[in-house]
């Protein structure tokens, strides 16, 4: 059985969404293309947008990995305008938005009425309020290597609703089926189920 990796950054993994990073060539599988906040370049601001429009077509599944980030150095306004802008390609083309959110996840909530697709955020790692208040704002939540060893996390996916959530390895070194196994044991069903559930919920966001 075949596990769909929704956000990773290792080129030689076919099953998944593969990030693309500025000025590279995408790949022949599923990938996003969008500017990471410690990305924005103040300067190519608009050839950056440019390029996140153009490669997005054919095999482009979502626009991210996209955001807010309280650590990087670029100014908040300046994160917020650029991700506002990506939203609107979203919207444009029918995309949904792959989430990076650093300490900002009520300033990401509060772009959620602009944007018309579905919106899901990358590697959360979060305390059950801030899962519940995105989850009651329809966000989805992608979960990484964290839930193996957080058991906080694992209570945080556990009380997820199972069409709400994604499973990803992001850029560590681990496989995904470890992941799908420890998520199948703290949901309590099959692998085949999860894995079922998981390309439902894809198919969900894709289509709108």
């Amino acid at each position: 059985m075949e596990f769909f990796d929704f956000h990773h950054h290792k080129k030689n993994t076919g099953y998944g969404i593969y990030n693309v990073n500025i000025g590279e060539v995408p790949s022949d599988s599923l990938y996003s293309t969008g500017i990471h906040p410690k990305d924005i370049d103040v300067n190519n601001i608009e050839e950056q947008l440019s390029w996140v429009r153009n490669t997005i077509s054919q095999n482009g599944f979502a626009i991210g990995e996209c955001g807010l980030d309280s650590l990087v150095a670029i100014h908040q306004k300046i994160q917020e305008d650029v991700f506002w802008e990506q939203i609107k390609i979203a919207n444009e083309v029918k995309k949904p938005v792959i989430i990076h959110c650093v300490r900002k996840f009520y300033e990401v909530i509060s772009f959620k009425k602009k944007a018309e697709q579905a919106m899901i955020i990358h590697g959360f790692n979060k305390k059950q309020k801030i899962a519940d208040d995105l989850l009651a704002h329809n966000f989805y939540l992608s979960f990484g290597k964290a839930v193996l060893y957080n058991l906080s996390l694992q209570n945080v996916l556990k009380n997820t609703p199972s069409d709400k959530f994604f499973l990803e390895t992001d850029n560590e070194d681990f496989g995904i089926e470890e992941l799908y196994l420890k998520v199948s044991q703290i949901k309590g069903i099959s692998l085949e189920q999860l894995n079922e559930q998981i390309l439902e919920n894809l198919h969900t966001i894709k289509n709108g």
